[in-house]
């Protein structure tokens, strides 16, 4: 019996007439008393109550007399007093409910922060958690109406629910950093090891694998912290069922009296639906993800040039040098933004002056990257097949398919040696073999003996000056198709080099100087104002390299055409939702520009504004026709 017993029990103290009934029932060789003839009715059962009051009392009793450390003791009237707590008087209860309180409020607060988080890195102010999110109001009425044997494991289920949808807006503020888009459940997973190349190459080994074990650990935290943090709102809804059904209509009232009166902090609204959007948007995306292969096969079917005689492919261009050389992150904004405008277009200004005054012009236009913040190789390969290549399920299928590349249209005439120049790949790469190069220069084989500048393992100028030696400036060699990647301008431009005399540049060491006066990457990415001046730098270096090399080593037979491949990140570009890349062609030959007078682009190395903007995509049949035997 616990020290909870009524203070007053039937017939325990008031009953004095009755005799006292045993407490433990009759022992072994007592004489039995007579059969009591069975009564019924109102007596019969006041008997009954009077009998087990009775045998109540005589129990506590008991326990008061023998029941150790934890008992209490019966009063004059048989009711056992509660036993006086051991410890100091009151701490524990007062820890048990801190306790209670304190995981409580920590379960709430971690879900309506799971809720909350945008999935934009331009929106994670604290702003955006003064929310109250729908589902958190669903959820508190579900938990409400759930029976007891289904509410733990519904609550748990929604838990890790919670968590999974947390994660992907994790992943989507780190595609929206770099990308401008957010991740796609269904092509974007093998990005992932893109990614883990790049803290290999800009962290080491170690620390790859930290950020590794950080992403499998946090991947595995979430989901357990948000479905314990909603099994024990469960509890406390069943527990206090009253004051939560209060609070689940007030709350409920609050976001549709916010709807109503359209109430917003920061430019959102309070009363928010972030999740189902969200989910909403990518059970659409996920539909049409599954769709793009197909959709691809149907697009990738059709090829203007598949079939087009060797001898009839580029004769406009037959005996000339050819260099398809990409400057990574040279997008609109270098040219365009206010705060890098000035100084590009003077560096652009400059070259132009110094390339006419060694006979070479240049015509100019825009093209529309299908990738944005990152991807490059996304960006090449739709540049060189004339195919949209926006994810990586569709650079698989491009590359293990027989396409005639801009690259491989070149070595399909037999009239030039194809080369590729590629510093920034450090792996095997077979695709080269897709783009129809005979020779593949990687970061291994440049013989580049200097550091790295962040992600860029050999700066552009000493890239193409050993492309100069080992290729470009042999004597008596044939007509060179070159695909050259320049990689100084690449995220996340600390450090960056700067020019040296083409003389000096030997095996690379020279630049071991530079890079220890350079900045590091925590202190040009503490503001968005010296992120854009460095990146501003690096362009102005990587177009100092290529006009630099056209001017030391370009004759009457070299037809450059550079651009970019993307924008930079949208910490540079200011979130503008512009894809455009500037591209370039020069040659000293002035039948080469003649080619393309019809094309409507600038004069000179900078493109005008209103100069109109292709699809990259289109670029390659463009280009083929243009120098076909019939241009146009």
């Amino acid at each position: 019996m616990s020290h909870h017993t009524p203070r007053h029990l039937p017939g325990s103290a008031d009953d004095t007439d009755s005799p006292p009934a045993k407490a433990w029932g009759p022992v072994a060789g007592e004489a039995q008393a007579p059969a009591v003839p069975v009564r019924t009715g109102r007596r019969a059962r006041t008997g009954r109550r009077v009998r087990a009051g009775r045998g109540l009392v005589a129990k506590a009793a008991r326990l008061g007399r023998g029941g150790g450390a934890g008992a209490g003791r019966v009063d004059g009237r048989g009711v056992q007093e509660a036993a006086a707590p051991t410890g100091p008087p009151g701490r524990r209860a007062r820890i048990g409910r801190g306790l209670t309180v304190g995981s409580g409020v920590l379960a709430v607060v971690l879900l309506l922060a799971a809720l909350s988080l945008p999935d934009q890195p331009d929106r994670l102010t604290p702003v955006a958690f003064v929310r109250l999110p729908a589902e958190g109001i669903l959820l508190a009425v579900v938990l409400l109406v759930l029976p007891p044997r289904a509410r733990r494991a519904g609550a748990a289920a929604a838990g890790v629910l919670i968590g999974l949808v947390t994660l992907l807006k994790c992943l989507d503020i780190g595609f929206y950093s770099v990308l401008y888009r957010p991740f796609d459940l269904v092509l974007d997973w093998g990005l992932l090891g893109n990614a883990a190349d790049y803290l290999r190459e800009t962290s080491g080994r170690t620390g790859e694998w930290v950020a590794i074990a950080g992403a499998l650990l946090l991947a595995v935290a979430v989901p357990v912290l948000t479905a314990g943090a909603t099994v024990r709102l469960a509890t406390l809804t069943a527990r206090h069922r009253a004051r939560s059904v209060r609070a689940v209509l007030v709350l409920t009232t609050a976001w549709i009296t916010c709807v109503v009166v359209g109430l917003q902090t920061g430019g959102a609204p309070v009363a928010s639906t972030l999740d189902a959007a969200l989910l909403g948007d990518r059970a659409r995306q996920v539909r049409v993800s599954l769709a793009d292969a197909r959709l691809f096969r149907r697009q990738a079917s059709v090829d203007a040039f598949a079939h087009t005689p060797s001898n009839q492919l580029l004769t406009g261009l037959r005996g000339k040098d050819v260099l398809f050389t990409f400057v990574e992150s040279y997008g609109r904004s270098a040219i365009e933004d206010p705060a890098m405008a000035p100084r590009i277009g003077a560096v652009l200004e400059k070259s132009d002056d110094s390339l006419r005054a060694a006979g070479f012009r240049a015509r100019s236009g825009w093209l529309r990257s299908p990738v944005t913040g990152g991807g490059s190789w996304l960006a090449h390969s739709t540049f060189l097949s004339g195919l949209w290549i926006s994810n990586q399920q569709r650079f698989r299928s491009l590359t293990s398919s027989d396409r005639t590349t801009l690259t491989g249209a070149f070595r399909r005439t037999g009239a030039w040696r194809t080369v590729g120049v590629v510093p920034g790949v450090l792996v095997a790469w077979p695709e080269g073999r897709f783009f129809g190069l005979d020779h593949i220069y990687d970061g291994h084989h440049l013989g580049y003996r200097g550091p790295d500048f962040g992600w860029s393992q050999v700066p552009d100028q000493f890239t193409l000056q050993t492309f100069q030696r080992r290729e470009f400036g042999k004597r008596g060699r044939g007509p060179i198709m070159a695909e050259i990647i320049l990689t100084s301008s690449h995220y996340p431009w600390a450090p960056v080099p700067r020019m040296v005399d083409w003389a000096k540049l030997g095996d690379g060491s020279v630049f071991q100087r530079i890079r220890s006066e350079g900045k590091s990457q925590e202190e040009v990415w503490r503001n968005p104002a010296s992120v854009r001046a460095e990146y501003r730098t690096s362009i102005e270096y990587s177009l100092d390299s290529l006009v630099g090399f056209l001017r030391r080593y370009g004759n009457e037979h070299t037809v450059l055409v550079f651009l970019g491949d993307h924008q930079p990140v949208p910490t540079v570009t200011g979130n503008s939702p512009r894809q455009d890349v500037p591209v370039t062609i020069v040659a000293r030959d002035p039948g080469v520009l003649d080619r393309i007078s019809g094309w409507g682009w600038t004069a000179g190395l900078k493109p005008a504004a209103d100069t109109p903007v292709w699809a990259m995509n289109s670029f390659r049949d463009r280009f083929l026709k243009a120098f076909g035997p019939q241009p146009g």
